[in-house]
């Protein structure tokens, strides 16, 4: 795996899940940062800013976002293999999306540091504001 540049983008996220016929909380939209609203057939899952999450009785606040510097090309195989096999080896657990240009990784605020430091270990280069 070539190195990756990480940046560990400020402020809280949060996870949200609603039911699958919930309308779409466009408040969300109105958030600086990353949003993500994807429906299944079995639910209507949030991630932004912990300050516009939906209020949900099944929300869990207290993420932190680390990007990989992008665009990555499709071609590119292996990044979230590589970055969640390094987290896991560290005992991290978390919450991944992709996005047309890139892919995002959510950790809990308490893993943090652990999680930059694995990276770290594991030759990419982190940026932590």
């Amino acid at each position: 795996m070539k190195r990756l540049v990480v940046d560990v983008r400020p402020g809280e996220y949060a996870v949200a899940r609603l039911a699958p016929d919930a309308p779409v909380p466009v408040e969300v939209f109105r958030a600086d940062g990353l949003v993500s609203v994807t429906r299944t057939p079995a639910e209507l899952s949030v991630v932004c800013p912990a300050e516009h999450a939906p209020e949900v009785v099944t929300a869990q606040p207290g993420w932190r976002l680390l990007t990989v510097r992008g665009p990555l090309e499709f071609t590119l195989t292996g990044i979230m293999a590589a970055l969640s096999g390094e987290l896991a080896a560290a005992g991290v657990s978390l919450f991944a999306l992709s996005t047309y240009d890139t892919d995002h990784l959510l950790v809990k605020e308490s893993d943090l540091d652990r999680a930059v430091a694995a990276l770290t270990a594991a030759g990419h280069e982190v940026t932590n504001p």
